[in-house]
């Protein structure tokens, strides 16, 4: 039974599943679990007694593997839905023992075929029994070389010690114990498989908030917690400490799904919680029994008090973590889908509307009535900017006169119709020319455009507007009149492993657009490129060059970094504002979404170790490109070269 229902939320997240112990009565186990609240069970698929080189050379009956019941006690569906595999956890690969050694290569293979026969959807495996874990990592990647869509959970136990913890004595102690060092080794040793994920113990000491952050970048797939970790509330029933709780929140918004552990506490009453979420008298009584059902009641209550989504996280969902290719704006005409989306934008246009308000007072007096002025949206689309701009004029009192110049024939038309629809014939001119080649009959007092993307300049707008400058007055006013481009690193592994997927050089130099969920953001961001309009120096070049250092908080512990993610914030007028660089994004604004710039090899960044990046913009005669790279901890290769792979066309102008 999920936890509870969010409206919009369909995320594994609402289901929670209970550890069991072996039991060869696989049918009764699952009814008791399923039955007692939970959606799945974690349960041992092998007698843990079994050890191959017991079996007798002669003994016929040892041919039978003890696994917990045959295929068909269950339905596929049930094998495949409410059952993940735990391997056998006397498991391991890296002993001193031969002996030991080869049980665990051949006992690991013969469970995990057997799951791969049921159709399981994950096997939990075993954590690593100690530093080293390079033999256990090559079965596991021999195994991940044929295995069909199963996932691997590798158990990681959260943990991290501080560097200069103080001990009972109160002296310093300087054992480090980071457990995401373990993880990191062990899945390099597998190549990053797709098909390797991690399900965290979650102990009863939490690391730094810094610390845990790293892991929502990581493909976290469960969240194991046991029920000492648990403590007791004045009624006598379980509860979690503040830090736990957030910790699940953040576990309930990344799709990460939460795995109860251990034995029923003595400390803990056994019946459940008062109230049940579904209210459903009968059902709590039929399953008021369950040891673990209290904990599961407020596992559930933690869930069910979560914010609602909000509407626009609901239309963000389809787009989490989704690579997209940015807009070609000069070479391509967009579509009416991707106009509309943008034209929904509510809060974007609020702002333009408020920056083209200040900049008419500025232009004209309050006392001055007669006085016209010359507005000039370049890049008019379907027309939302002229509609905020004659609202500004209506809002301040003062007369405008509009040219909407767009390139797009397509857009052109619906903005005929929208002239002649709300009666603007007298006040809107509309031309159809790419402004870079427009000769404007009269010079504009307002430049007004939207040609920015998720990185500031990344849609050619400096191009764009060094184009458009040359009808605007000396004194005139262009909106922007700045920008400025932001990058932070990121840890992003099913990003990675997206790109990772197609196989090839060109995915790994582009730069993409995503709406960024599953990551860790592991420094603050860094400002890049700057570009101010109207710009009229003489020497001026779009070409930009920028090295920036970045260093994990102390506290973090060490990382592993994927790419960048690229924001701007833009300067509309004087104190207007429009941006999404994190500590200043305008909020409930959809228009844009992130950049991401990848790399090619993922850098692992130690703490007191700077992170240092190059960007490069490049401009040639016919197309603008990025070139980046990584000097330190390690060098990277320079990514895209030439813009061998990825670069923006300036169209043609004929």
């Amino acid at each position: 039974m999920p936890l509870g229902e969010r409206a919009g939320d369909k995320s594994d997240s609402r289901y929670c599943g209970v550890e069991t112990e072996f039991n060869d009565d696989i049918p009764q186990l699952l009814s008791l679990n399923i039955n007692g609240g939970f959606d799945f069970v974690v349960a041992t698929l092998m007698d843990p007694a079994y050890r191959p080189s017991l079996k007798g050379d002669n003994d016929k009956s040892c041919d039978v593997l003890p696994f917990a019941g045959s295929d068909l006690v269950l339905s596929p569906s049930q094998w495949s839905s409410h059952v993940v595999g735990r391997i056998s956890l006397w498991i391991d690969l890296d002993s001193e023992d031969e002996s030991l050694r080869r049980d665990s290569e051949i006992c690991l293979k013969q469970e995990i075929s057997w799951a791969s026969h049921l159709s399981l959807q994950a096997c939990l495996l075993p954590s690593p029994k100690g530093t080293s874990c390079g033999n256990y990592a090559r079965v596991v990647n021999q195994i991940l070389q044929s295995l069909n869509n199963m996932q691997l959970w590798l158990r990681i136990p959260l943990e991290k010690s501080d560097d200069d913890s103080v001990n009972e004595n109160g002296g310093l102690q300087r054992e480090h114990t980071d457990s995401w060092e373990m993880w990191n080794s062990f899945r390099i040793l597998c190549e990053h498989h797709s098909q390797l994920s991690i399900a965290l113990d979650i102990l009863p000491s939490l690391p730094s908030a810094n610390s845990l952050g790293r892991w929502f970048g990581e493909p976290v797939r469960a969240a194991i917690i046991h029920t000492n970790s648990f403590l007791t509330n004045a009624k006598g029933y379980p509860c979690l400490s503040k830090r736990h709780q957030k910790l699940m929140s953040g576990f309930f918004n990344h799709s990460i799904q939460i795995v109860i552990s251990g034995n029923q506490d003595q400390k803990h009453p056994l019946r459940s919680m008062d109230v049940d979420p579904n209210n459903n008298k009968n059902h709590v009584e039929s399953v008021q029994r369950h040891p673990l059902r209290p904990y599961l009641d407020y596992v559930g209550y933690l869930y069910q008090r979560m914010d609602v989504l909000s509407e626009q996280e609901r239309f963000e969902l389809g787009y989490r973590d989704f690579l997209q290719s940015p807009l070609q704006p000069l070479m391509d005409n967009l579509e009416a889908q991707t106009y509309e989306t943008f034209e929904k934008d509510t809060m974007k246009y609020i702002q333009y509307q408020r920056a083209i308000s200040k900049a008419l007072q500025d232009r004209v007096p309050d006392d001055d009535s007669s006085t016209v002025t010359i507005l000039m949206v370049v890049g008019a689309g379907r027309g939302p900017l002229v509609r905020a701009s004659l609202q500004a004029a209506e809002e301040t009192g003062r007369k405008l006169k509009v040219y909407a110049v767009e390139k797009n024939p397509n857009a052109v038309v619906t903005l005929h119709s929208l002239v002649k629809l709300e009666g603007w014939e007298n006040i809107v001119t509309i031309v159809s020319s790419d402004m870079r080649c427009w000769e404007a009959p009269e010079k504009a007092d307002i430049l007004v455009s939207e040609l920015l993307g998720s990185f500031g300049d990344n849609e050619l707008s400096p191009e764009c507007l060094d184009g458009a400058q040359r009808f605007l007055k000396e004194d005139g006013i262009s909106i922007p009149s700045s920008y400025t481009s932001y990058i932070q690193p990121l840890t992003a592994s099913k990003l990675y492993a997206d790109i990772k997927s197609h196989k090839d050089l060109v995915h790994f130099e582009t730069i993409y657009v995503v709406k960024l969920h599953r990551v860790a953001r592991l420094a603050p961001s860094q400002p890049v490129f700057t570009f101010v309009h109207p710009e009229y120096s003489t020497n001026n070049s779009n070409q930009r060059y920028k090295k920036l250092q970045f260093e994990l908080p102390s506290d973090t512990g060490s990382a592993l970094v994927h790419g960048f993610a690229g924001y701007f914030d833009a300067t509309l007028y004087k104190d207007v504002h429009l941006g999404m660089e994190p500590l200043t994004a305008t909020p409930n604004m959809f228009s844009w979404f992130p950049a991401f710039i990848p790399l090619r090899t993922p850098l692992c960044v130690r703490p007191g170790i700077p992170l240092e990046f190059h960007l490069w913009r490049c401009c040639g005669s016919t197309k603008v490109w990025y070139e980046w790279c990584a000097t330190s901890p390690t060098a990277s290769p320079v990514h895209n070269t030439n813009g061998r792979s990825y670069w923006l066309r300036k169209g043609d102008l004929g």
